[in-house]
């Protein structure tokens, strides 16, 4: 029951994420597929070179939109095609479903909170990275039955799934700098909701003995 959220943050760089209300009971379930990157993909060297790289591809996705969030079906996607009935790539859509491009009842219409509008997706990630999804979806494809339906719709980037530094700590996991304790996915330790959610119960237990000790 989720949506697709634009979760922006620079200006002239778009980045997305999912959300799902505590009702659960929007029309479509959301899903981020993670491609793996080395530095060797970066544009820049250095500690800071993920974030040039993250930087560039949110660039392209607000390019790719005009600022808005950019979608395109999979099938599309995977022949590198935009549909010219229903997707056109300047059609925009506000908050909620298209009814326009309603044209068989099973298509998937778009949930998105802020503006989209249809584009080339394949135009944001290098060619090695849109291989990796389309090699994912089918993946998942063959577990759960119609994940990779060619109506299904992609929707690009999330580009923050894990940060591209980490702030080191030492095994008090405090920093360098004295009472601050790095935790989660933005300080580098975490690559998801829940592993996020244990570290941080990890600092805490440490914060909490450390404070019951003084």
């Amino acid at each position: 029951g989720g949506y697709v959220v634009n979760a922006s943050s620079e200006e002239g760089r778009l980045a997305i994420n999912g959300m799902s209300y505590s009702g659960r009971n929007g029309k479509n379930a959301n899903s981020a597929i993670i491609v793996s990157v080395t530095p060797e993909d970066f544009p820049k060297e250095g500690p800071l070179g993920g974030i040039a790289f993250q930087r560039e591809l949110e660039e392209r996705a607000y390019r790719a939109g005009e600022g808005k969030i950019p979608m395109q079906r999979y099938g599309e996607f995977k022949k590198s095609v935009l549909s010219k009935t229903g997707t056109d790539a300047g059609q925009v859509i506000k908050d909620g479903p298209d009814e326009s491009i309603r044209e068989r009842e099973e298509v998937i219409s778009p949930q998105h909170k802020g503006e989209s509008t249809w584009a080339d997706l394949r135009n944001i990630m290098p060619k090695e990275c849109n291989e990796a999804l389309v090699e994912g979806m089918t993946t998942f494809g063959r577990q759960i039955k119609g994940f990779d339906r060619e109506d299904v719709i992609l929707s690009g980037m999330e580009s923050r799934t894990s940060s591209p530094v980490k702030i080191l700590r030492d095994e008090g996991l405090e920093s360098a700098i004295r009472g601050i304790y790095p935790c989660g996915e933005g300080a580098g330790y975490a690559g998801g909701i829940t592993s996020a959610a244990m570290d941080g119960l990890r600092v805490g237990e440490v914060l909490l003995k450390r404070l019951t000790n003084e």
